[in-house]
């Protein structure tokens, strides 16, 4: 065994995480089982609470451990890994319901064969027309307050991740949205009217 390379008793009998941390750093083989066996059970359990199904959370589990590897470098290796672990299969676990609740072209039949379980039924014309004029309503807004309802509404992105994704303060996406929702109930009043008559 080479000098750089760590041990699984070496590993475990580290008293501090540290150890096994520098030695993941370095995609030693032994530290990667090592914090997988140490860390696994926990980042299944985070991602099974978040997805509740078994196999979305063994993908969040490889996936967890996939990203933990690649931003390892950016870990402060004094610290408990517990925080980082669970926080980076929170973030994968909400990666993967975001992605399961987008239903997909073939899921829904297109290029694939028919499915008896799914009804694809023609939208309704004046469902198209009232998207179409939210659309155009949202094209009125100033450019900032309709990125934040396209980000909001269209990509399903909660307003923490608005303003990760657009580098602005959590307080000035709020804001943004709060005008941008009532210009939208402004000028899309009156479709709110036709569906009560």
């Amino acid at each position: 065994m080479s000098e750089d390379r760590t041990s699984v008793a070496e590993v475990r009998e580290s008293a501090a995480p540290s150890a096994m941390l520098n030695a993941f750093r370095r995609r030693d083989d032994a530290a990667v089982r090592g914090l997988y066996r140490e860390y696994g059970r926990l980042v299944y359990v985070v991602a099974h609470r978040a997805l509740r199904r078994r196999d979305l959370a063994e993908e969040a589990t490889q996936q967890t451990f996939v990203n933990a590897l690649s931003t390892a470098g950016g870990v402060n290796v004094d610290g408990d890994p517990t925080t980082w672990m669970v926080s980076t299969a929170q973030n994968v676990a909400l990666e993967i319901s975001h992605r399961e609740q987008r239903p997909s072209a073939t899921a829904l039949g297109a290029g694939s064969a028919p499915n008896s379980a799914v009804a694809i039924v023609p939208p309704d014309p004046n469902t198209l027309a009232a998207g179409w004029l939210v659309r155009r309503a949202i094209d009125a807004l100033s450019p900032d307050e309709a990125a934040i309802v396209r980000l909001q509404h269209l990509e399903r992105m909660t307003q923490t991740e608005i303003s990760e994704k657009l580098e602005i303060p959590l307080g000035t996406v709020m804001s943004r949205s709060l005008r941008a929702h009532r210009h939208l109930a402004t000028l899309l009043g009156h479709l709110g009217a036709r569906a009560h008559e």
